[in-house]
């Protein structure tokens, strides 16, 4: 530090607090936010965190200084635990299968009912992007029928929808026969998870669609700015602790399912939240798997956030993943291609 300017000091101090609250961070997924609410606020800044302290480590490696050291080792401590924030690969494979399953989810922000883009035609737009993708499985949130919103070309389909006014809520689109499906219920909420046991051959695929608890917060910078502080982590905590409890309720429901399983959805939290943990379990994150790039999957200005996911057991090779650049929502949809293996 004695030989650091007085600048070079002041950016040493910054960096040294976000590194430490990076390092911190990375309990969060293992405390429960309704025992640890505010803390677990954290969890949607480890994006900015990680690219924050990749930046204070360029600005020290150019200088040739040994500060470097401090972002590199929390960043390495991160990557152990958690992997790349940045997926620099992804598949390759080309090749198709008999055994395919082409997965879509998408939260489709009720088509754009209430203008938030400014531009027409966008739940025609969102139908015609799903056809040419092709997906043999959809699994939609926020989903509000209107009479030109036409999924006929998928052959099966099980919905939950609340509201009095406006009607939204889930949905699953399918290909195949869907044998049985229903609900877990969140109370005091309209959100939920949904489920439908699919049957492709001699297998049944138990697809589950979750909608976690919404922050309801805009994420307008500026709109941002007006909210005060201690406002925003108080809603945001509450937030958290009825998402954990309905993660809660979604496991008790889970664990009765013997089927290959997929489960899908938004929410409305980061892979570095304890619901994605608890949810996850030893299911394979396909992003992870087979994607590339950060995976943003929410339209926000200054850094990725993914909220969006699809998990697959291990029944299943993840061959290929993709998260799109179509913006019809507040959410992109992210698509992935899964190979079910052969039965030894």
């Amino acid at each position: 530090m004695k030989k650091l300017s007085l600048i070079d000091k002041v950016v040493f101090v910054i960096n040294t607090i976000l590194a430490a609250v990076l390092l911190v961070s990375f309990i969060l997924p293992f405390l429960p936010p309704k025992t640890f609410s505010s803390l677990s606020v954290l969890s949607l800044g480890v994006p900015f965190l990680i690219i924050v302290n990749v930046l204070f480590f360029i600005y020290w490696l150019l200088k040739i200084k040994r500060q470097l050291i401090l972002s590199l080792f929390v960043l390495i401590i991160g990557y152990i635990f958690y992997g790349s924030l940045y997926k620099f690969s992804s598949s390759d494979d080309t090749e198709t299968s008999p055994n395919e399953l082409k997965v879509m989810n998408y939260n489709v922000r009720l088509f754009n009912l209430y203008h938030w883009i400014d531009e027409k035609d966008i739940d025609l737009k969102i139908v015609d992007f799903v056809k040419s993708q092709a997906p043999d499985i959809l699994s939609i949130q926020e989903y509000h029928p209107q009479s030109n919103i036409d999924f006929s070309f998928f052959k099966y389909r099980y919905e939950k929808l609340a509201g009095l006014r406006t009607k939204h809520g889930q949905v699953i689109l399918s290909q195949y026969p869907i044998i049985n499906s229903g609900s877990v219920e969140f109370p005091d909420t309209s959100n939920n998870a949904i489920f439908s046991d699919i049957v492709k051959g001699k297998d049944t695929i138990r697809v589950y669609n979750i909608h976690l608890e919404s922050l309801r917060i805009d994420t307008d910078v500026e709109k941002l700015k007006e909210e005060g502080s201690e406002r925003l982590f108080k809603l945001a905590g509450n937030t958290f602790k009825m998402q954990q409890f309905q993660t809660e309720l979604f496991l008790l429901h889970e664990r009765q399912c013997h089927y290959k399983m997929i489960i899908c959805g938004d929410f409305n939290n980061t892979a570095f939240s304890y619901v994605y943990r608890k949810i996850k379990g030893d299911l394979n994150d396909t992003f992870k798997e087979a994607g590339n790039g950060f995976g943003r999957t929410y339209a926000f200005k200054f850094f990725p956030v993914r909220i969006d996911f699809i998990f697959a057991d291990d029944a299943f090779t993840v061959k290929k993943f993709k998260t799109f650049d179509e913006h019809f929502s507040d959410h992109y949809p992210i698509m992935t291609t899964l190979s079910l293996k052969a039965v030894e």
